[in-house]
């Protein structure tokens, strides 16, 4: 999987081929960095070539793609999967077949696909990509749905359901609750029947984002500093202590939210956001013998190749959430691909609720 993203990497500087009949136009673009650094200083609008078409491949026209935390290190350079150098950014997005190779079989133009890996470069306004790389989505699911459903989603699902068995009536809690993932997370566990206790950083419209993480399902909103505070006694009279808590932060946040564990709960960590290290007490372990997991969705998925009913199985999952209107794209700011270097510049700001999506 890793050699076809690397081939659809390379897509960006071949010779170009012929455009279908009826194609001619302007030639397709993309934000390119050829050095790691800070990506507002590094990443560059440029005129791409279109890759020959062979026969086990697909011609894209890209439609919309966000800006991931995971973006940002890898134009940094200090993601664990680095693509080569020139690269097109981008490992999520959402775009519809023109045309296929004469081996294709799983795809048709016309189809709606998302990336299957990551390093596929998706901030992009065409491209061509090897079949393997792409997943085909239902037609009506919404853009802004679809072009941020292969990494936040996907995540969420797969911690809510692959180290707890949970029951409708039981608990998670959270910090990060307005990122992406925390979005979906409580969105997912709504659904699911199961309660959230969601903790965010203090901050000047701090009631305006409560009022939005309740409007999306979230049970309880709490600040990092209500964690530590005797009054959690009180929440847990209304709602049982979880067995499961997300981490992206690290540091003191998840040490303080490790002690509203129950016993023989589980915490896995999938970012983290302070660059602190996560401590546990010793007696977390000896006593209450909680578990520390970690989860990366792109280890999920090399671990899972083979497995295309699991994969299969999770996006059908959260696609009829997204019919039933019981799952929607994060909060999101529109941007023009030309407004890219405002795109990048905000999503590194602090406290930022809303994700950026590049349209192409």
């Amino acid at each position: 999987m890793q050699r076809a993203a690397a081939r659809a990497l390379r897509g960006a500087r071949v010779p170009p081929v012929r455009a279908r009949s009826g194609a001619a136009g302007p030639p397709p673009r993309g934000l390119v960095y050829g050095r790691h650094g800070e990506p507002p200083a590094v990443v560059e609008l440029k005129d791409l070539e279109l890759a020959t078409l062979g026969d086990s491949d697909v011609h894209v026209k890209m439609l919309a793609a966000p800006i991931n935390p995971a973006d940002i290190n890898m134009i940094q350079g200090t993601y664990p999967i680095l693509s080569p150098l020139p690269a097109v950014g981008g490992n999520e997005g959402v775009g519809e077949v023109l045309e296929v190779g004469r081996c294709v079989t799983a795809l048709k133009p016309g189809d709606q696909v998302i990336p299957a890996s990551t390093g596929l470069g998706t901030w992009r306004t065409q491209g061509v990509f090897p079949e393997e790389t792409l997943l085909k989505v239902p037609g009506d699911i919404p853009l802004l749905s679809a072009a941020t459903l292969s990494v936040n989603p996907c995540t969420a699902y797969r911690m809510l359901t692959d180290f707890q068995s949970l029951a409708p009536g039981d608990s998670v809690i959270q910090n990060a609750a307005n990122s992406g993932v925390g979005q979906a997370v409580i969105q997912i566990a709504k659904a699911f029947g199961i309660k959230t206790i969601n903790v965010v950083r203090d901050r000047p419209d701090l009631p305006k984002l409560v009022e939005r993480l309740m409007a999306l399902g979230a049970d309880h909103v709490i600040t990092e500093e209500m964690l530590r505070k005797p009054e959690m006694k009180d929440l847990f009279k209304s709602i049982p202590k979880p067995r499961l808590a997300l981490n992206c932060v690290g540091g003191k946040s998840t040490t303080e939210m490790l002690r509203h564990l129950q016993p023989k709960g589980t915490m896995v960590t999938y970012g983290g956001m302070a660059k602190q290290p996560v401590m546990v007490p010793v007696s977390a372990f000896i006593f209450r013998d909680v578990r520390l997991r970690g989860f990366w969705m792109t280890q999920w998925k090399k671990d899972h190749a083979q497995d295309q009913e699991s994969l299969a199985s999770m996006m059908d999952a959260l696609c009829q959430l997204i019919r039933r209107g019981q799952l929607t794209a994060p909060a999101c700011t529109e941007v023009p691909l030309q407004d890219y270097k405002a795109a990048l510049e905000a999503s590194m700001k602090p406290f930022t609720s809303s994700k950026q999506i590049l349209l192409l």
